[in-house]
């Protein structure tokens, strides 16, 4: 059973997130803003419409979030009240505030992500490390742990690109990722992931050691301009792979871009190379590399700003992209973070996509370093 103090702390950091989200203000906005919709020709210019629509949708939902809140601690404190009157049992009350306190958090870590940036969808690609066919595994099993994640947390996924392992598994894919505040969650997936375990590929039953690399980069919308130079492009296309028979592609659907780019800040020249088979449709797929470019052009751009931020706070920046930032050792049944040292031996929880306890501690201790 909670204690009272317990009770008063959950009212308290309602009304703190009241104030810190501003939400009377925010209602102000939303209908200043619906006015604007109201005029005779709002939807004759559709994307300024809908960049409007989702300036409002965006807003809303903060003041959505904290009524939720405000529901689930009004009703724990009914329920404490009711206890005390034995109408309310102790497992009830207890009940209410684990939903209070979830909702609570939910809503205190995103407003942990003000960068401009958290709020957009991913672009995650997924590279198995060398070791064959037990590392193409790996990859396919973190591939499944990502999509039973956004699943959980109800953003759209599709995959954009897959390569196949020789004999099992994957060696690659490009996932996206669209929803509100993707990106603000599972930047903290960016880096190299370590699995040990007795390999069932392996003959003598031995323990291996294989690795996968997780690349996370914003998933741009229309409302982040972006310049694509178009003499810089050039494409290919190819037949999508299949299993047989009427999986295979009987048309070139398939696109392969290639974008040469110049680093403006230091000169370094590069081939960005994106492959897109995502549908049977080639416009659609050209539609969809140029959309995965302009989303790693954004990253480009906002890793320089990071770079040259972490030279006015040097040192303080505890983590470097590309860095091996997790371990899964299946045997000792343990999961553990080694940025922030959070761990779990709930294996085939994390596998199944429960990662919200290391996206929750990466914020918590990152969060505040970003801004």
């Amino acid at each position: 059973m909670i204690t009272q103090e317990q009770l008063k702390q959950t009212v308290e950091r309602k009304d703190a997130l009241k104030r810190y989200l501003d939400i009377d203000s925010k209602k102000i906005q939303v209908e200043e803003e619906e006015l604007r919709t109201h005029v005779p020709d709002f939807w004759e210019h559709p994307k300024e419409a809908q960049a409007q629509m989702k300036k409002i949708k965006d807003l809303q939902a903060w003041i959505d979030g904290y009524k939720d809140v405000e529901k689930a601690v009004d009703e724990l404190s009914i329920g404490w009240d009711f206890h005390k009157e034995g109408l309310v049992e102790e497992a009830e009350v207890d009940a209410m505030y684990a939903d209070a306190l979830a909702k609570i958090e939910t809503l205190e870590l995103r407003n942990m992500l003000r960068r401009e940036e958290d709020k957009l969808g991913v672009v995650l690609k997924i590279n198995s490390g060398a070791g064959g066919t037990e590392s193409q595994d790996w990859a396919s099993m973190l591939m499944r742990m990502y999509l039973r994640y956004c699943e959980k947390a109800g953003y759209k996924t599709s995959i954009a690109n897959i390569l196949d392992g020789d004999e099992a598994g994957i060696k690659s894919c490009t996932i996206n990722v669209e929803g509100d505040f993707a990106y603000g969650y599972l930047k903290s997936e960016n880096g190299v992931h370590r699995l040990v375990r007795v390999s069932p590929y392996n003959a003598q039953g031995k323990r291996m050691t294989s690795f996968a690399s997780v690349f996370v980069t914003p998933l741009v919308d229309d409302t982040i301009d972006v310049k694509v130079e178009p003499a810089l492009l050039s494409w290919d296309t190819f037949r999508s792979g299949g299993a047989g028979g009427q999986n295979v592609n009987k048309v070139e659907s398939g696109v392969r871009l290639r974008y040469q780019f110049t680093d403006p800040y230091t000169g370094e020249q590069e081939e960005i190379l994106i492959e897109n088979t995502e549908t049977r449709d080639q416009p659609k797929n050209k539609e969809n590399a140029l959309r995965q470019l302009r989303s790693i052009l954004y990253d480009k751009e906002l890793q320089h700003r990071l770079q040259e931020q972490a030279k006015v706070e040097a040192g303080k920046k505890k983590i470097e992209w590309g860095s091996q930032i997790r371990s899964y050792v299946f045997d000792d049944r343990r999961v553990k973070d080694h940025r922030t040292g959070f761990q779990t031996s709930d294996v085939n929880g994390v596998m199944d996509g429960d990662i919200d306890g290391f996206i929750k501690a990466y914020l918590m201790e990152f969060a505040s370093e970003e801004e």
